[in-house]
């Protein structure tokens, strides 16, 4: 495992049928299986990807987990410094046995993933061939992922979402759709041309999809299936998907990379998500999930805690850069340190502790301020951090992606009177022109106070 041996038996079955196409051009399993084994005989014991979407990319990923090799995939993006210190950090080249494309050891590492830390050099975690063997099982069946399905994932396979999407899809036998670059019009050609059935995106990758679609007059009715991960569905998202994907499941899960699956839910056509909208369904099959304190005793229901799992899909651990602050067992559990409660089977999700701010003395998560904000009329999408400040420890602040013109503090803050409490409210509000995004679609919060502080044209008080 995880899924080579299944390529091999796709690639005898059916050698024609399109496995892997970066925008619409792509390999069938036969050349998918053969460009793989061509790579085999010069990639070493632990191989480093560091490359844009690509078909090559797909078949050095399957070279790179051959027999008892593993893959470190770094992001293209990192600095060439942070680059260079993970590939200090590696094992040195070592000529590898196994020159068959076939699968390791199920207890072997395959993979070696990283992970934001608390320094500039990324956590470095791997990951058996078991954990992700029993991810697919668990995936397929949840998702219900069918073998007629066409999935497009738009987002970098550096990132740990579309790699399990293609390694998914390799190991069902299913067609498999990127971008060698995130660009609109091509994910539209896509979906359009090429019988596109399922996504595997971000909230702010799904928003940009629906709401040019349907400005675009691009139909989104064939697509059945939307999975959406990597942050919180916010009600804007899930309308503006309605409207262009009307016949669409939606999809959202919690997990992490070094926990995998943990909650998640299907909402079909015409639900909604829930009025609180910290909601993330219940636990994923094989998952068990409990709330518990930094002891690791267990708390009542409703009490916030950390987000603690029992699971076959957790990763193996650290090879650098554990901090005590992510990945870490609490009792017989597992935690990153994400808070939550639980409603009695439904989890609902605050946020990372590491990124709580403390104000006054009380515990405010941005996440939450984030939901809040998004619900008052006039709001796009908000991003919401805490900045130093002298008396409070912390003062919220927050930057909004405005729908009309018009929008005052005033307007803001009396739209949260009904939802927030006085000190839990943002003390100061900017328009923003476009939200601070990571390179993999994500809010980046650090980046949001670095416009403030830095004075980028980006951004502006409100008044």
């Amino acid at each position: 495992m995880p899924f080579l041996n299944r390529l091999r038996t796709w690639a005898e079955l059916r050698p024609d049928g399109t496995a892997v196409a970066v925008d619409g051009r792509g390999l069938t399993w036969a050349e998918l299986q053969t460009a793989a084994e061509q790579l085999l005989p010069d990639t070493p014991e632990t191989c480093v990807l560091s490359a844009p979407n690509s078909t090559q990319f797909a078949a050095g990923y399957c070279a790179g987990v051959a027999k008892g090799r593993q893959v470190a995939v770094l992001d293209p993006d990192w600095t060439a410094q942070a680059r260079e210190e993970i590939s200090r950090r590696l094992p040195p080249p070592s000529r590898a046995e196994g020159t068959i494309l076939e699968d390791g050891e199920p207890d072997s590492a395959f993979l070696i993933g990283f992970t934001a830390g608390t320094t500039s050099t990324p956590k470095a975690f791997t990951r058996s061939r078991r954990s992700w063997a029993a991810s697919f099982e668990a995936s397929i069946r949840f998702f219900d992922l069918r073998p007629n399905d066409k999935t497009l994932a738009p987002g970098p396979l550096s990132a740990s979402l579309n790699l399990y999407a293609l390694s998914e899809c390799l190991y069902a036998g299913t067609e498999f759709h990127t971008l060698g670059k995130f660009d609109i019009a091509a994910a539209h050609e896509v979906i359009a041309h090429h019988g596109i059935t399922r996504l595997v995106l971000v909230p702010t990758l799904l928003r940009l999809l629906s709401e040019r679609g349907l400005t675009g007059c691009v139909d989104g009715s064939a697509i059945r299936t939307i999975i959406c991960a990597g942050s919180k569905l916010d009600a804007r998202t899930l309308a503006a998907a309605r409207r262009w994907a009307p016949n669409a499941t939606i999809f959202e899960y919690y997990g992490a990379a070094e926990l995998s699956f943990v909650s998640g839910r299907g909402l079909a056509p015409g639900m909604s998500l829930d009025a609180a909208g910290t909601a993330v369904g219940s636990p994923f099959p094989g998952v068990q999930v409990q709330i518990l304190d930094t002891d690791g005793t267990p708390v009542p229901d409703g009490t916030p805690g950390n987000i603690s799992i029992k699971s076959p899909m957790v990763c193996r651990g650290y090879v650098w850069g554990d901090d005590g602050n992510a990945f870490r067992r609490l009792g017989d559990h597992h935690t990153v340190g994400d808070r939550g409660y639980l409603h009695g089977s439904s989890l609902h999700i605050l946020g990372r502790s590491s990124d709580m701010i403390i104000t006054s003395g009380k515990n405010v998560y941005p996440h939450e301020v984030e939901l809040a904000l998004a619900s008052i009329p006039g709001v796009e999408t908000a991003v919401a951090a805490g900045m130093p400040d002298d008396m409070r420890g912390s003062r919220i602040v927050a930057g909004i992606v405005p729908s009309c013109g018009g929008l005052t503090a005033t307007w803001l803050s009396s739209g949260l009177d009904e939802v927030m409490t006085r000190d839990r409210k943002p003390l100061r509000y900017y328009l923003l022109d476009e939200l601070p995004l990571t390179g993999r679609g994500k809010i980046s919060r650090r980046m949001f106070l670095d416009w403030i502080g830095n004075g980028d044209p980006r951004i502006r008080p409100l008044p």
